[in-house]
C-alpha cells in the first residue's frame, strides 16, 4: 500500500511539472523552468521507491494514465485549453485502461517485486 502512495505523490509531482513546462515558454523563464526540473526529479525519484513494492507494468501504466489525464486537466483548468470530445474519448480509454491493469493484479504482484 505504501508504493502506491509514493505513485499517486510522484503522479502529482508530474503533474505540477507538466503545468511549469507550459509556464516556462521553452525554457525562456527561470523560475518555472527551475521549478519543473525540480518537480520531474521528485516524481521519478518517487516513482522508483514506489517500483519497489508495485510492478513495472501496473505502476508505468497508472503513473503514465493519470498523469496524462491529470495534464490534460490542468491544461483546461489553469489555461484555458478545451478538450473535444474525440479528446474526452480518449482520457476516458486512458482512465479505462489503468483501472483494468490495476483490477488485474494478483496479490502476487507484490511478493514478485523485488523487496530491499
Amino acid at each position: 500500500m505504501q508504493g502506491y502512495i509514493y505513485l499517486f505523490i510522484s503522479i502529482l509531482f508530474e503533474v505540477i511539472g507538466s503545468a511549469f513546462l507550459k509556464l516556462s515558454e521553452g525554457f525562456t523563464k527561470l523560475t518555472p523552468s527551475l521549478l519543473l526540473v525540480l518537480f520531474y526529479l521528485l516524481s521519478f525519484v518517487l516513482f522508483v521507491v514506489a517500483l519497489k513494492t508495485v510492478s513495472l507494468s501496473v505502476g508505468y501504466s497508472i503513473w503514465a494514465g493519470l498523469g496524462t489525464a491529470g495534464a490534460a486537466l490542468v491544461g483546461v483548468f489553469l489555461f484555458n485549453e478545451t478538450l473535444s470530445g474525440l479528446n474526452i474519448f480518449g482520457l476516458i480509454i486512458i482512465v479505462s485502461g489503468v483501472i483494468i491493469m490495476n483490477a488485474t493484479k494478483t496479490s502476487e504482484d507484490s511478493e514478485q517485486a523485488p523487496s530491499t
